[in-house]
């Protein structure tokens, strides 16, 4: 596989991720490395074009005299500039931080002052109303630059306009070793405050090469980039590994525009979190359940085709007759949807949280091969990933090259190898908490290995609700499960010490329309959410998703609600992830009432 990919950068010979990126236009100057849309129009900019862009950010952060090793920090959506910073900031040796431009300015205070930021890049006004609300808080920034222009009083505050040289020429980085601190990166805990976990060249050098192991990419790929680059998964695999392979990013608008993005972008390579596929599966069955009984059929031989087909070529299945009968479902159904993923998918790659297997079962049935891994940002991410041609999509995959695992205490994965982090900045307690003396990593997850080294995450250590009778559930599974239903946008299981187990789920607005037609009330008042025939028709929606699960993991009554859960709203963090402790807080009074009288 790696013979095929003759363009391929290693560790070895980058030295450290900007010796990556000067090895890449060394290579190959005038190959499209990144795509964007700017002024109504997709853009392309070259290698070459990307380093005289580095060598302008570099003269312009040598000019503010920041020491080797002081923190420099990031807050842009995904674009050149977010590459452009990065690269100029480690080739004179700064740490980068990167920032969700979606977090809440208090979040962003605490991380800017833990790391001891010197210099912020941010991207326009509205980010920049929002500093100004903790800007007192912000004395040790000596530099806000915004990519905009602003109209401000700030003396620290400068537009990339006037920050920037019209022309530069690119300086040697000083020495550097593969070992050293590149970046911190900021976990955003469900709980308590979010701790910088510190990043080597090394670690995400040799964890993005050992990723080709599980996927090939190619010079001629083209990826679209929509997960934050400050999530540590897009930018390992999204964005050093394209370096590393010489393909080509075409970074998203936004999520909203990310449908029309697939259809006019065509990647071949999609790196995603489960939630977007959820989607897409949702809007799928939402169709379904509109059409007619034919569809339907259609729908379900296309799949379970398909599946058979795939279960064939990975030599665990037996030839059948239904194949001749493949070419036909490919064009009436499969080809259908994948072309409105871009019509080119070569390979979807999934991590970032668990991926329900029957939602894999319906892109993999349908042709599109979805390898699943699994990672934290603490190992730089991926642990292990599905090999293409032994993909178990049931499974995180097998461990990657170089990386040991085993099953420890409460059978908790264990992980060690060279993407394990070099600690929590500033908090040698939680790093001694979290790695041992002999260097072995919990990862607070609980696993079960198979007889051909495959992981099957189990669970989570901390995530587990013990119910007043004793009986254990694991609420993440659960909510994934009930997530199927087109008609739950977000959903949590509570029930921790309680005698049964209750939901909070947030509607789809589209299909709850729908839904209170049929029951007869009006969607639009608030009395409609708690009317005894909506209930009883959720409960019913939720059991049937929840069938496979043991008798007393059952939900017996529901919360349901109409506004989604958001990193505004503080129910989610940045990476998306449900903060349980908020949710239950906001919605005490309404859960107390769901246990009244029993």
């Amino acid at each position: 596989m790696q013979a095929q990919q003759k363009d391929v950068i290693s560790p070895e010979q980058a030295g450290t991720l900007h010796g990556l990126f000067l090895e890449r236009a060394r290579r190959t100057p005038d190959k499209v490395a990144y795509r964007h849309f700017v002024q109504d129009t997709w853009r392309d900019l070259t290698w070459r074009e990307m380093q005289a862009f580095v060598a302008r950010w570099q003269a312009a952060l040598a000019g503010l005299g920041l020491q080797r090793g002081d923190r420099v920090a990031i807050m842009l959506r995904n674009c050149p500039q977010w590459v452009m910073f990065d690269q100029a900031a480690m080739s004179l040796g700064l740490i980068t931080v990167p920032l969700y431009t979606v977090d809440r300015p208090d979040n962003i205070a605490y991380i800017i002052n833990d790391a001891g930021v010197k210099l912020m890049l941010f991207e326009n006004a509205e980010q920049w109303q929002a500093l100004r609300t903790v800007r007192d808080q912000l004395g040790g920034v000596k530099c806000f630059v915004s990519l905009d222009q602003l109209n401000d009083d700030e003396p620290r505050l400068k537009s990339s306009a006037e920050f920037l040289p019209v022309s530069a020429q690119l300086q040697p980085a000083p020495p550097c070793q593969m070992g050293e601190l590149a970046s911190i990166i900021y976990t955003s805990g469900t709980t308590g405050k979010p701790k910088g976990v510190m990043l080597s060249h090394a670690n995400m050098l040799s964890n993005a090469h050992a990723c080709l192991d599980t996927f090939t990419m190619f010079p001629d790929d083209l990826l679209l980039s929509f997960l934050p680059l400050s999530h540590t998964f897009e930018r390992t695999l999204g964005y050093y590994l394209t370096v590393m392979t010489g393909a080509t990013v075409a970074f998203a608008r936004s999520i909203p525009h990310l449908s029309e993005d697939l259809q006019t972008i065509h990647p071949t390579v999609l790196i995603s979190v489960p939630r977007i596929y959820e989607r897409v599966y949702s809007a799928i069955k939402s169709k379904l359940e509109e059409g007619s009984p034919l569809k339907h059929k259609l729908f379900n031989l296309a799949v379970e085709t398909g599946w058979a087909r795939f279960l064939h070529e990975q030599g665990r299945g037996s030839w059948k007759a239904s194949f001749l009968l493949w070419p036909i479902l490919q064009k009436l159904v499969a080809q259908k949807i994948l072309d409105k993923l871009g019509g080119r998918l070569r390979v979807a790659v999934s991590g970032g949280a668990a991926l329900a297997p029957d939602i894999s079962k319906v892109f993999v049935g349908l042709g599109l091969p979805v390898v699943q891994g699994y990672g934290l940002t603490e190992t730089s991410p991926v642990i292990a990933g599905n090999h293409m041609e032994n993909n178990f999509p049931d499974s995180v995959g097998q461990p990657i090259r170089d990386v040991q695992v085993r099953i420890g205490a409460q059978n908790a994965l264990l992980v060690k190898g060279p993407n394990v982090m070099m600690g929590y900045w500033n908090n040698p307690e939680a790093t001694s908490a979290m790695i041992d003396a002999d260097g072995w990593l919990n990862t607070g997850d609980t696993v079960s290995f198979t007889d051909t080294g495959h992981i099957h995450i189990t669970g989570r250590i901390k995530e587990i609700i013990v119910m007043s009778n004793g009986e254990k559930v694991p609420p993440g599974d659960m909510e994934i499960a009930i997530l199927h239903d087109p008609l739950i946008d977000q959903v949590m299981i509570f029930g921790e010490g309680r005698p049964y187990l209750v939901a909070l789920a947030v509607l789809n607005p589209e299909v709850w329309l729908h839904i209170a037609e049929k029951v007869g009330v009006r969607p639009d008042m608030p009395e409609s959410l708690t009317d005894s025939n909506v209930q009883a028709k959720v409960l019913r929606r939720i059991a049937r998703n929840l069938s496979g699960f043991p008798g007393y993991a059952n939900v017996h009554r529901v919360i349901l609600l109409r506004d989604p859960w958001t990193i505004e709203n503080g129910l989610l963090t940045p990476k998306l992830s449900l903060k349980r402790p908020e949710v239950t807080q906001r919605f005490a009074a309404q859960i107390k009432q769901l246990y009244e009288g029993h």
